[in-house]
């Protein structure tokens, strides 16, 4: 079992930065692919990037692609999220997920 903490949440003006991070205790956190998601208020729980176990492969969704990188580290049991060119749109709570496991999440918040 992993158990996950984000932090780096915030508020931060349009067309600034934000670097999330994603603690993960236990000693899976190396065996599973890592992803992001993030909830708006009143929408649905949407996708934004996922990496595998190894770091080698990463995915994003269209919407964040080019704006935002996803990275882990192994060795630390950490992940992160860089969140560059932010947009009011990208506000929302962050989770990242390892394992079928989910954090308690993290506010961003991009002001116009």
């Amino acid at each position: 079992q992993v158990q996950l903490v984000e932090s780096g949440g915030g508020l931060v003006q349009g067309g600034g930065s934000l670097r999330l991070s994603c603690a993960a205790s236990g000693r899976t956190f190396s065996s599973y692919a890592m992803g992001w998601f993030r909830q708006a208020p009143g929408k649905e729980r949407e996708f934004v990037a996922a990496i595998s176990w190894s770091g080698g492969s990463s995915y994003y969704a269209d919407s964040v692609k080019g704006r935002f990188t996803i990275s882990r580290d192994n060795a630390k049991n950490t992940g992160h999220l860089q969140m560059n060119s932010l947009k009011p749109e990208d506000t929302a709570v962050y989770y990242c997920t390892v394992g079928g496991e989910w954090g308690q999440g993290t506010q961003v918040t991009v002001s116009s």
